[in-house]
This record gives structure tokens, sequence and C-alpha cells, in this order.
């Protein structure tokens, strides 16, 4: 798998709008998290000793944000949790490049296993709503200790590090 790190965003919001700060210290998306490959984020509190929530898409993420903060819960989606319990996040976004068109199968994997890294570190995310679950090879299961490892998740002595932030 080949994952690259875009960076952290800050994000500030209420339950019904909400503005990102990218690092490049613009207010928009740009470059690949404006793309269509599959991109896996994490959202984290200050105060929480882990991410409160991991997800994934292949939509431009700021259109993955709208979608999440329009949610109503008419078609039985209700949008991201998190929005009405905090202020203020930081959002970790890693892409996909190597993905076949269409395919997130690998990204859904990264994505659960981190979940379960996380998991193993004292309880599920917080405001983790949904899961995919598929069966994981060991790249996958090293992608998402990488990835966990910037959160000080289970990242054990002597295991690879396949990701540079």
């Amino acid at each position: 798998m080949e994952m690259i790190y875009l960076g952290r965003y800050a994000l500030t919001f209420d339950p019904v709008t909400f503005a990102i700060k990218c690092p490049e210290n613009t207010s928009r998306f740009s470059g690949l998290a404006t793309s269509r490959f599959p991109k896996l984020y994490v959202i984290s509190v200050q105060g929480h000793s882990h991410p409160v929530y991991v997800g994934i898409t292949k939509q431009s993420m700021s259109n993955r944000l709208r979608i999440g903060w329009a949610a109503n819960g008419k078609n039985g989606y209700h949008g991201y949790a998190w929005r009405r319990h905090f202020f203020a996040a930081t959002m970790d976004i890693w892409c996909q490049l190597d993905a076949v068109e269409g395919d997130c199968l690998d990204i859904e994997t990264v994505e659960a296993e981190l979940v379960y890294l996380i998991r193993q570190a004292g309880q599920w995310p917080a405001y983790q709503t949904e899961i995919h679950f598929h069966r994981s090879t060991e790249v996958h299961r090293e992608v998402a200790a990488t990835i966990g490892a910037r959160f000080g998740l289970g990242l054990e002595i002597g295991q690879p590090q396949m990701l540079t932030p």
C-alpha cells in the first residue's frame, strides 16, 4: 500500500457549521485532499487520550465534511456525532495513492485495524458509529500501526515504520 500523509488540519465548528485551517494556513482543502483517491482521516480532540473518530472517503474532504454536517437522520445517517460535543478538533489525513479505481477494501481494512489499536489502548473511539471489517494482511496491520504511532498507539519496538509524516 502506498499511503502518504497529507497533514494535520484544524477544525472549528458548532453542530451546523464548520471551518478548517490547512497546514498551509489556508481555509480550504487542496491537492490530494480534494482528489477521488481513498483517504483515511482521524479526528482528535484536546483532552482525549486517543482519537475520537476514524473515517474514510473517496470524496474530496470538503464534500465529506459537508455531508457529515448536513445529515439529519432522515435516511438513517445522523452525521458526525462528535460535532455536537466539541467546538474544535484536529484532523489528520492520509491518502492511498495505489488504490485501484473504485476500490476501498485496503483503506477500509486499515481503518478497522486502526480502530482496533485504539480499542486495545483502552476503549473504542468515543464517536465511532460504523466500521467495516475485512480480512487483514501484515501490510494492513503495519500501515495501521504506523498511523497509530502518531497518536501513541501500540507500535511495538522493532516494528517497521512505513509512512513518514
